[in-house]
Formats: structure tokens, C-alpha cells, sequence
């Protein structure tokens, strides 16, 4: 891995300006932007892209499930209503400018050369990059379920942050527009473990905030309550158990952290005990 010199530093804000251009440049004036610091153009960025991400992958969701392939994934007496759908949207957007804030900071540590992140794969190669990222997802699998469990375990927590999301406790309120109706501080401590793994793993840069970003698709996916049916996807069949139960399926992307520590349910099984 090479040092940590200023150049090498500036290969990450470079990155990050080039970001910042491709989201702004064609909805904010040069002259709006040109004032504002480094770390404000990079907020404006992220909660701009934030948005995006949040209304295209919750809209053309709702589009396919809930009008294009009506009644055949989801009963028609089990769609969420209109009012359910912005209630969550308002929600989330009260929110998104604090989720904001956690790329904000984690571009602003990797661009001092705070964490372990790098530049290029070329510098790992691609089968060290495939392995850092394996260790990166499975700490951040171990962090994100430990962090949603204590979320419900520890009572004051749940009552101030997590219960704003568990309003949405049955099929016909769950949505992909709930993915991202979290109290802010919640939201922002289940995304926390991709932002310490920075300092715990060598993490390509531009994969850490794909990942990132990810997050607003993968949180939209597993709200419309369809049991996808890929082991060992941690998918909407398992969550929509967790907004039921509120004790079972606490993981991720994948099963093996429930599976772990004993709290997996499994939708298939569920079903023929016709529950």
C-alpha cells in the first residue's frame, strides 16, 4: 500500500471533485458553487444523489410491483396505501439531510488519509481486492446486524430511534419508500459499520461509496415483503418477519449473522406452519 503523501491524498479529492461535478454541475449554477467549501459542495452531492437514489429506486419499485405486475406479487388487499406510502416519504426526507452527513465525513477521513482506503485496484491487484472486499462485507454484515439488534435489545434506543421505523409492522404498510423512513441517528448508526471498516480493512475507495449508495436500493428492496427465494439472501420475505416478530431476522445482505446467533426464521418454513 502506498504512503500517505499528499499527492497520493489528492488522487481522493480528485476523485470526489469529479463526483461532485457530475451530480451538480447540471442543477447548480458555478457561480452558487463555487463559494461553498469542499466539504459543503460534497454534502449538496451526496444528499442530492441521496434523493435520487431514494425517489428512482422506490418509484419504479412501487411502479412494477404495485401497477405494471399488479396481484401478482403482492394481493391487491395487501397493498400499502397512498397515505402510508408519503407518510414514509416524509419521514425519510426529514432525515436524508443527516444520512447526508455520514459519506460527508467518511470522504473527508479517507481524503486526509485517516483509513485504510486506495486509490485503484491496480495497486492490490484483483484478487486482494476480492479479498479485502470479502472481509469488508462480512464485518460490515457483523456490524450492521449487532447494531440493529441492540437497536431493539436496549429499550431506551428503541423507544427514541428504532420504533420510528417499526410504525410499518404489517404487509399492508411496508413499502420501498419505508427503506429510508428511519429516525436520522438511527440511520445513521446502521450505516456506520461500512464507515468504521475504513480503518479496519484496505477498502478501494470508489467500492466503498458504490456500496454506500447501495444501501438506498438494498433498504428498498427488502420493504415490499416479496420472498425473492435466493439463499442466502437476506431478502423482504425474511424482513417482513422482522416487522412482524421484531425479535427474528436483524441481518443484512445475508442470512449467516442470524443464523449465528440464533435468530433466523425462515419465511418458507413459516408459511407451511401457516403463520
Amino acid at each position: 500500500m502506498e504512503g500517505r503523501a499528499p499527492e497520493y491524498l489528492h488522487k481522493f479529492v480528485a476523485e470526489t471533485e469529479w463526483y461532485t461535478d457530475i451530480v451538480l454541475s447540471p442543477l447548480v449554477p458555478d457561480s452558487w458553487r463555487a463559494p461553498l467549501p469542499h466539504w459543503a459542495q460534497t454534502w449538496l452531492r451526496n444528499y442530492i444523489g441521496g434523493v435520487l437514489v431514494y425517489f428512482l429506486s422506490g418509484f419504479l419499485w412501487c411502479f412494477y410491483i404495485y401497477y405494471w405486475k399488479r396481484n401478482v406479487y403482492v394481493p391487491k388487499d395487501e397493498i400499502p396505501s397512498k397515505k402510508a406510502m408519503l407518510l414514509q416519504i416524509k419521514v425519510a426526507m426529514k432525515a436524508m439531510p443527516w444520512y447526508s452527513a455520514l459519506p460527508t465525513i467518511s470522504e473527508y477521513m479517507v481524503e486526509n488519509g485517516w483509513t485504510q482506503c486506495y486509490s485503484s485496484i491496480r495497486e492490490v491487484g484483483w484478487p486482494m481486492y476480492t479479498v479485502y472486499l470479502v472481509i469488508y462485507l462480512g464485518l460490515c454484515e457483523f456490524g450492521i446486524y449487532w447494531m440493529h439488534r441492540e437497536l431493539h435489545d436496549i429499550k431506551p434506543l428503541y423507544k427514541l430511534l428504532h420504533a420510528t421505523h417499526h410504525i410499518y409492522n404489517k404487509q399492508n404498510t411496508l413499502s420501498p419508500f419505508a427503506g429510508l423512513a428511519f429516525h436520522p441517528l438511527d440511520g445513521i448508526l446502521q450505516a456506520v459499520p461500512h464507515v468504521i471498516c475504513l480503518f479496519l480493512v484496505p477498502t478501494h475507495f470508489t467500492t466503498h461509496i458504490i456500496l454506500l449508495f447501495c444501501e438506498a436500493v438494498w433498504t428498498a428492496n427488502i420493504h415490499d415483503c416479496i420472498h425473492g427465494k435466493l439463499w442466502p439472501v437476506m431478502g423482504a420475505g425474511y424482513h417482513t418477519i422482522h416487522h412482524t416478530t421484531y425479535r427474528h431476522n436483524y441481518g443484512h445482505y445475508t442470512i449467516w449473522a442470524d443464523w449465528m446467533f440464533g435468530t433466523l426464521r425462515d419465511p418458507e418454513e413459516e408459511s407451511k406452519k401457516g403463520i
